[in-house]
């Protein structure tokens, strides 16, 4: 099957969120976390996915990411990172660190932490895992484990240029404010896709590690497809 090629940012938006009510800053600090992710409690993930991935005759392959919340002083932010455009899966896009789970990789955990490292520098000793989030089937056909985590500043990165393009942070009170998630749909020939997306303005940017003033000028910041499915999951199990 040929997967249809689209642009995301150009499609209509039918629906927002603006009818949840947002996390409450309260449930949003690091011992907040914690506490959340120690109980037990009922919740239910998003049903809208990305287009069913339809090789039945392979396993998708196995993958994970880390979801960094990083501590700071005015509030927890998420750790986000723009993929290089040459790349073969997802070039161009806003992901979480992480990759394909290597055979000698312990964990979902474990893959999380050595790909933050490899891409971005993240020193595993700076992070403070939570817990994790359900698999995320994509429509490209990897089964991806969020693992979500705290980073404890002080840290430094250094990013992998041919895996990444840039580093930025999005304050996490904002993704966990449904107001701030449209939900778009991408039609074609044979069916339609759903998807959510997450644009956080550039301007907003300015002072991170590796923001430049040609990169903040003006746009957006584009969170979208499985990276946006998986920050509406984190807002469901933190609203629950």
């Amino acid at each position: 099957m040929i997967r249809p090629v689209f642009e995301p940012e150009t499609l209509p938006v039918i629906a927002t969120g603006a009818d949840l009510p947002p996390v409450a800053g309260e449930c949003l600090t690091p011992d907040a976390l914690r506490a959340r992710f120690e109980r037990q409690l009922a919740w239910t993930p998003e049903k809208i996915a990305e287009a069913p991935w339809r090789n039945h005759e392979a396993d998708p392959r196995v993958a994970a990411v880390l979801v960094p919340l990083v501590v700071r002083g005015h509030g927890l932010t998420v750790l986000l990172t723009q993929r290089a455009d040459h790349l073969n899966d997802h070039a161009g896009q806003v992901s979480f660190p992480g990759g394909r789970q290597e055979p000698f990789d312990a964990d979902a955990t474990a893959t999380a932490l050595r790909e933050a490292r490899e891409e971005v520098g993240l020193d595993a000793s700076r992070v403070e895992i939570l817990g994790a989030l359900p698999d995320y089937l994509t429509g490209t056909g990897f089964c991806v484990s969020p693992v979500v985590a705290l980073v404890h500043p002080p840290f430094s990165l250094e990013i992998d240029t041919l895996e990444v393009a840039e580093v930025f942070e999005v304050p996490l009170a904002f993704l966990m404010d449904p107001a701030n998630h449209e939900e778009r749909l991408f039609s074609y020939e044979g069916g339609e896709r759903r998807f959510f997306a997450m644009p956080y303005p550039r301007a907003g940017q300015r002072g991170t590690q590796t923001a430049t003033p040609e990169a903040v000028q003006g746009g957006h910041h584009f969170i979208w497809g499985a990276t946006a499915a998986m920050l509406r999951n984190l807002y469901r199990f933190l609203a629950a």
